[in-house]
């Protein structure tokens, strides 16, 4: 059996609570870095917040590579529903996959913006972006035809002609 004893004065139990600080601080400002590099967009993408003016609606739109009128075609103000409908269920799963929250923003008031796009990939005619607008942040969008038998897509899905 061995015994270990160790004398522990007033200046070595502070020494030992700083060094704990120090680690703890260290690893709170790392784990907040990380987690911060998760949430941040890419480097090529305009950040969600800060859209204040058309351009920086625009810009947002260029940022995953949709070149688009400069106007918008419509602007309306529509209201988030509390409990979705099938439907908006099904459009809030795909805000999900952009990494858009559209639940917490039941019963809100915000404001769509519908820009005609100039690139579509396959050429088609009558193709939209849509961004929903809050507070100068985005928090909702799409692409989609605007034909009888349309489609809707995310933003930031890279279409070919041939997976269309």
């Amino acid at each position: 059996m061995l015994i270990f004893t160790a004398k522990l004065n007033r200046k070595r139990a502070v020494m030992i609570i700083v060094a704990l600080a120090v680690v703890l601080s260290a690893i709170i400002i790392i784990a907040g870095l990380r987690d911060r590099k998760r949430t941040e967009p890419a480097a090529n993408q305009v950040s969600t917040s800060g859209i204040k003016t058309n351009e920086d609606r625009v810009r947002y739109l260029e940022s995953f590579g949709w070149k688009v009128k400069p106007q918008p075609k419509e602007e309306q103000d529509v209201v988030i529903p509390r409990e979705f409908s099938k439907v908006y269920a099904d459009y809030a799963k795909l805000q999900k996959k952009q990494g858009f929250e559209l639940s917490k923003y039941g019963g809100t008031e915000a404001r769509r913006y519908t820009y005609e796009i100039l690139n579509y990939p396959t050429g088609e005619k009558g193709v939209v972006a849509d961004i929903i607008v809050y507070r100068n942040c985005v928090i909702a969008g799409d692409v989609q035809s605007t034909a009888l038998n349309g489609f809707m897509h995310g933003l930031n899905e890279k279409i070919t002609p041939t997976n269309k």
